[in-house]
């Protein structure tokens, strides 16, 4: 167990406070700018990175880069300035929360929701609803993004975590790059997959003409390695649902993977070229045949068919393994319902 934060100094708005803290064996080894985001409720690593890096903390009376090596009995001296007051403004948004305890919140982000504010999202945002649920939330991320410990695209729902606590956010964003936090996706996919399961290995780089997309880049200098693992859960003529069990985080990575192999997100504006169905358009995709005249324009999807269902991963004060699910919102469960029904003979599981 970590020991408790040490007594900071408020942050003010209208002076610059000075901090003095002698380090412990305890934060021997760490990282100034992740020591100090314990050591200061109040402020974020965001914060303190910058002031770190503009010359405002001295480790026996040396100035340091925020990559600095922490090591037992040296003794850190901070000069704080006003925090800048900018982070979501609170509101009253209705959020379903699937776990809460005194460390961590899990909440089903419904789709449409941006997660944190943004150019051109400033309301409406997860960050804002949950400034207005929670009076105290963890500032690693920054002040704009309150507990965020990771993020969802705007159109995916499901489970997100949120952090009450510096010290659980730092530990589960830890546990987020060391591949321990194992995260499923329920994804309905356009295509007839030629595997029942594969893991698909291709590294991801910005797109080379269009700036809001990803795509394979195997030789770009921002190319990271990504790697996702699918298992087929139905066929249908023509439309495939598939469990996705992602194994690195990259922007888009599941949608990217997906649409490489000739599977693209249903209702992908990015990587399938459409961002709405209606009935009549799925009835004729995997039936042939026309629904009730009265029923044939009637929008059934309109957004990318990709659902967040399930966290498991062992909770770093409670040492519990912790299985987070979200039910398959109605949007999507109508498409299956819709996919089921349908007058062939039915979908083949796998």
């Amino acid at each position: 167990m970590h020991e408790p934060a040490r007594q900071a100094p408020q942050p003010s708005a209208d002076q610059t406070r000075r901090f003095v803290h002698t380090v412990t064996q305890a934060e021997h080894g760490q990282r100034i700018d992740a020591a100090l985001a314990l050591m200061l409720d109040g402020y974020s690593r965001v914060f303190l990175r910058k002031v770190v890096q503009d010359g405002g903390a001295r480790v026996d009376g040396v100035r340091v880069k925020p990559s600095f090596r922490l090591q037992t009995g040296q003794q850190i001296e901070v000069d704080l300035p006003p925090p800048p007051d900018d982070g979501p403004r609170p509101e009253a948004i209705p959020l379903n929360f699937l776990y809460e305890d005194e460390h961590l919140v899990a909440v089903d982000k419904p789709p449409g929701m941006v997660v944190h504010p943004a150019k051109g999202n400033w309301s409406g945002t997860l960050a804002s609803a949950l400034a207005h649920h929670f009076a105290q939330l963890s500032d690693v991320g920054g002040p704009t993004r309150p507990g965020i410990i990771h993020r969802l695209d705007r159109d995916t729902s499901g489970v997100i975590l949120v952090a009450k606590t510096n010290r659980i956010h730092l530990a589960m964003s830890e546990m987020f790059e060391q591949r321990r936090v194992q995260k499923e996706y329920f994804a309905i996919a356009l295509g007839n997959l030629e595997l029942d399961s594969d893991i698909i290995r291709m590294p991801i780089g910005p797109h080379p003409y269009q700036r809001d997309k990803m795509a394979i880049r195997r030789d770009h200098p921002q190319s990271r390695e990504a790697e996702t693992q699918y298992q087929v859960d139905e066929r249908f003529d023509g439309i495939t649902t598939v469990r996705v069990f992602p194994r690195t985080g990259r922007t888009h990575q599941i949608r990217v993977h997906l649409d490489h192999i000739g599977a693209p997100v249903l209702c992908d504006r990015l990587y399938a070229g459409h961002s709405q169905i209606t009935r009549g358009e799925l009835f004729r995709r995997i039936a042939r045949r026309q629904p009730p005249e009265s029923q044939d324009d009637q929008v059934v999807l309109d957004r990318h068919a990709l659902h967040a269902r399930r966290l498991t991963f062992v909770h770093p004060v409670t040492q519990r393994e912790l299985t987070i699910e979200s039910p398959l919102p109605a949007d999507m469960q109508c498409v299956l319902d819709i996919l089921r029904a349908r007058d062939a003979a039915g979908p083949k599981r796998t």
